[in-house]
């Protein structure tokens, strides 16, 4: 697999020598706009070829991408094409004029598609870092900001990327989320303003960490993944982050056993929780945990933080308590005790969500007899920089150079030349 990448990146070299190096090419597994991937649609605009002599790729044809036994099968107009592992297409010539969609969304560069297990299809494209940029930047902050915030967006992401050039990463928030070609005009003139500049200090790309909002608090890489506290991470105030407070209130009883009528045949799919996101996020949780069968949420009986904080006022462990029933397929119901006690709270964040549960910069958490409030401040760990701290300060008259010295202090921008 390593060596059809390897070709991949040469023929796209011989195809635009002039700005492609061979170190600077991104691998991307697409999965995060693949609904059905064992499925795909797959048009072309533009000249496209396959290592496969024997097919012919026409533009403006709808083609079909399945399984079938293990091996990918390409139907298009009266023909059919089987391959054994993989399929990989390439552009006659790396440019705008030369688009390949996938399910109707857009992308320049090769695409490889594997044929994985679970009947499972995963296209791979592989394309140059600064347009690979351009299909992040609009898909990781507004692209109507400003342009000096967007600015420091793509040096973040350009810095982030740089550090997994040799790697083969996905388009999910794992590591940047990544549109394809569907760029924004503001954002690409973000990029190509850019172009080339890195996050360094002494002479090493940064790990470019940002979140959403810090909360008006910057955090501590060593707070919230351990190891060496870098200096370029530190704990200081934030005058620029808008600290956009959040909250949100979680029953303690989600379905009363007592309302519960046992002899309706559908007595288990009218059961609904009182709070269905959190609900969910928490099913999601305790099938990961191993927990196979459907799944009902009861009760939340403890729900407490501990009085530990961190120098940035951020709390550090709680308690989590979930009462819940499990149908497994034989009908069986079981009835089981979930205990997270005095842990970490990146334990207990992802059964709430975290786009519930946004931060660790927690003002408060009230119980009664009902329920649990909690409020907080920011969206994310608050490492590096905050978003719209950066938009707060492009908006006041900072460049993104200025942007980049605060949320970064003593690094340094220099050419990415690796």
């Amino acid at each position: 697999m390593k060596n059809l990448l390897l070709l991949l990146s040469t023929i796209l070299i011989c195809l635009f020598p002039i700005t492609i190096h061979a170190e600077n090419m991104m691998t991307v597994k697409l999965t995060n706009y693949i609904e059905n991937p064992s499925k795909l649609k797959i048009e072309f605009k533009g000249d496209y070829k396959s290592l496969d002599p024997t097919l012919t790729i026409k533009e403006g044809v709808a083609y079909q991408l399945t399984m079938k036994k293990g091996s990918l099968v390409l139907k298009g107009k009266k023909e059919k094409h089987t391959f054994q592992d993989s399929l990989i297409l390439i552009p006659d010539k790396y440019d705008e004029n030369h688009i390949l969609y996938i399910n109707d969304r857009p992308y320049l560069g090769a695409m490889e598609f594997r044929a994985e297990e679970d009947n499972t299809i995963r296209p791979v494209n592989q394309l140059p870092l600064e347009d690979y940029l351009k299909g992040v930047v609009p898909f990781e902050v507004y692209p109507t900001w400003d342009l000096e915030a967007l600015k420091a967006q793509a040096l973040a992401a350009r810095t982030y990327a740089a550090s997994h050039i040799n790697e083969e990463i996905n388009d999910t928030i794992s590591y940047q989320v990544y549109g394809g070609y569907t760029w924004k005009e503001k954002t690409t003139k973000a990029v190509e303003e850019t172009k080339g500049e890195v996050i360094t200090h002494k002479g090493k790309l940064i790990e470019a960490f940002f979140s959403a909002s810090n909360g008006g608090v910057t955090e501590s890489n060593k707070n919230v993944w351990g190891g060496k506290a870098q200096s370029y991470f530190p704990i200081k105030k934030d005058p620029y982050d808008p600290i956009e407070p959040w909250e949100f209130t979680l029953h303690r009883t989600q379905i009363d056993l007592n309302t519960i009528d046992w002899d309706a045949f559908d007595w288990w799919d009218a059961l609904q929780e009182k709070d269905k996101d959190i609900s969910e996020s928490m099913k999601r949780y305790l099938k990961g945990k191993g927990y196979s069968g459907d799944l009902k949420i009861l009760a939340i009986p403890k729900f407490e933080l501990a009085e530990k904080q961190l120098s940035s006022e951020r709390s550090v462990k709680g308690s989590l308590t979930v009462e819940f029933m499990e149908r497994l397929f034989d009908g069986t119901v079981l009835f089981h005790r979930y205990n997270l006690t005095n842990v970490n709270l990146n334990k207990i964040r992802p059964m709430i969500g975290g786009t519930i549960f946004k931060s660790y910069l927690i003002d408060s958490l009230e119980a009664d007899k009902e329920s649990y409030t909690m409020k907080g401040r920011g969206f994310g760990h608050g490492v590096g920089m905050s978003q719209w701290g950066a938009q707060g300060m492009a908006e006041s008259g900072k460049s993104y150079r200025e942007i980049i010295q605060f949320y970064y202090p003593g690094t340094k921008i220099t050419p990415f030349d690796k």
